[in-house]
């Protein structure tokens, strides 16, 4: 008998794009239980996602493609229905999701998905569930709720600059100096907002950038890199926004 295979999303970066800026939000407000039915929904939809987007690409096995997006989908809408009827302000991030959702969409039709603009919009995206969870916690539209979407926003923008400047634009000499000068410019923004202590969440970015930016890096070399970062990012973070 064949099994099956679950189909999971292949871009690695994505799954800490979907859970560190949504524990960061939760843990700068309040965690509650809804937290968790909460995350499973947005989980789901980021898996119901991928091939629902490959079904886009790709004329072949279209019908299996669906069959696991629209599954995954309906998983995410038995988590979501209870929380949003519990909390229906959260109603209000849907269109700001729809929108970010819409681009990637018009890039993936145009084969375009690597493009930096797409790739900010998709952080914008994953940033407003770290949002949704700082709402859900107790949180409302006020300086904390700027703060999680702004810091995580820098962070993953960031690991963006430097994925590109090791991989498609290696060779491409003004992205390794912009991959830099971005990772130092950073660590003034928490300066600005008045939380200066969240620039250390910024410094082994910055080092990995100066030292790496450019280079020619193995994959797996730079996924462990990117799994330092962006644990040490939220330990970091965590920390700070639980001492405010």
């Amino acid at each position: 008998m064949k099994k099956t295979k679950v189909v999971l999303p292949r871009e690695h970066g994505g799954w800490a794009m979907i859970s560190v800026p949504y524990i960061i939000g939760m843990m700068a407000a309040q965690p509650v239980l809804l937290h968790l039915p909460l995350f499973l929904a947005w989980l789901l939809l980021y898996l119901a996602s991928y091939p629902l987007l490959q079904a886009l690409r790709r004329g072949s096995k279209k019908r299996s493609w669906l069959k696991w997006g629209f599954g995954y989908a309906a998983s995410a809408a038995a988590f979501l229905i209870p929380v949003v009827l519990l909390e229906p302000l959260l109603l209000g991030f849907a269109p700001v999701l729809l929108a970010f959702m819409m681009v990637h969409i018009w890039h993936v039709r145009r084969k375009a998905e690597r493009a930096l603009f797409n790739d900010i919009c998709a952080i914008l995206l994953f940033c407003t569930g770290g949002a949704a969870a700082y709402f859900l916690g107790g949180g409302r539209f006020d300086n904390g709720l700027t703060a999680v979407v702004l810091f995580n926003f820098l962070y993953f923008t960031g690991t963006v600059f430097f994925v590109k400047s090791v991989f498609r634009e290696r060779k491409n000499r003004p992205y390794t100096y912009y991959s830099k000068i971005y990772h130092v410019v950073i660590l003034a923004v928490p300066l600005l907002f008045g939380n200066p202590w969240l620039s250390l969440a910024y410094l082994f970015p910055l080092l990995r950038a100066l030292k790496f930016s450019g280079t020619t890096m193995k994959p797996m070399k730079v996924g462990i890199l990117e799994i330092v970062d962006a644990v040490q990012f939220l330990i970091v973070a965590v920390v700070i926004f639980l001492s405010v």
